[in-house]
């Protein structure tokens, strides 16, 4: 039942369903229906099917033994995603000021977030010819332009299977791939060679080049990208951009705690 609280929509249920979690602390890691119904002075059956519902998201698990709740998987996927975006941004950002300084165009990171590609941070071109929508927080089909192709490529088959599923190819240009087969047969293109070329495949006249940012474990996390005209860039010119937007990848992976010891050169 919604009602208005302090000039606010205010949810009862979800609220009840946050106090839920909030018990839980470092001192009380598990707890049975009883404690929470005392905690939070509400009824046995009620505390039941809130955390019966949470159960079935993942938020909470319950030992078939004790029938203690504690947290579930779900809130520590969720803080890691936070995590990861807050401590991604602020490392990647002076190598993506200092890449879009180098190049002169506009520059993207992106990450898979909920089977779908979300721009988390942006350098605009400065006088550039053409505005990109894209913005910070946007969000996209999870292979759209040049940064989708290059986070799914690092993806396992059957994940990337089931975001082709979820979101199949559409044909955006007449240079878009729209069979699944093709698309993932670049992919293995992509994640041979360590970047992306996407020339035209999601805008008319518009070429992106994208590498993939790793983790300290060496996985895939995110992805920097430069967009530019296509015309505004000849062989020479795409060679540096290859160059730099790898490399500026590469660094940013570095700081987040990558090491390579099978290090492939970077392109010239």
């Amino acid at each position: 039942m919604e009602t208005v609280r302090r000039g606010t929509f205010y949810n009862r249920s979800l609220e009840r369903a946050l106090q839920i979690l909030n018990a839980f602390d470092t001192e009380s890691q598990s707890l049975g229906l009883g404690q929470l119904s005392d905690i939070l002075k509400l009824s046995r059956p009620t505390i039941f099917r809130l955390c019966s519902t949470l159960q079935e998201y993942g938020f909470l698990i319950q030992d078939q033994e004790s029938k203690r709740y504690s947290l579930g998987m779900r809130l520590l996927e969720l803080g890691s995603i936070v995590l990861d975006s807050f401590s991604l941004r602020a490392v990647a950002s002076p190598h993506l000021s200092r890449l879009q300084m180098n190049l002169g165009k506009t520059i993207f990171l992106g990450i898979l977030e909920r089977d779908e590609l979300l721009y988390i941070d942006k350098r605009e071109a400065p006088e550039s010819r053409i505005t990109f929508t894209a913005h910070i927080g946007a969000r996209r089909r999870p292979y759209w332009g040049m940064l989708g192709p290059v986070l799914m490529a690092y993806l396992p088959d059957e994940e990337i299977e089931r975001l082709l599923q979820k979101s199949p190819l559409i044909l955006a240009t007449k240079k878009s791939i729209t069979e699944n087969d093709k698309f993932i047969e670049w992919l293995r293109q992509v994640r041979d060679q360590g970047f992306v070329i996407d020339v035209e495949t999601t805008l008319e006249g518009i070429t992106g080049v994208a590498a993939p940012v790793r983790s300290f474990s060496g996985k895939v996390v995110a992805a920097v990208g430069a967009a530019f005209i296509s015309t505004s860039v000849d062989s020479k010119g795409l060679k540096k951009v290859i160059k730099e937007t790898v490399a500026a990848a590469l660094n940013i992976s570095r700081e987040l705690g990558y090491s390579d010891r099978i290090e492939r050169p970077i392109p010239l």
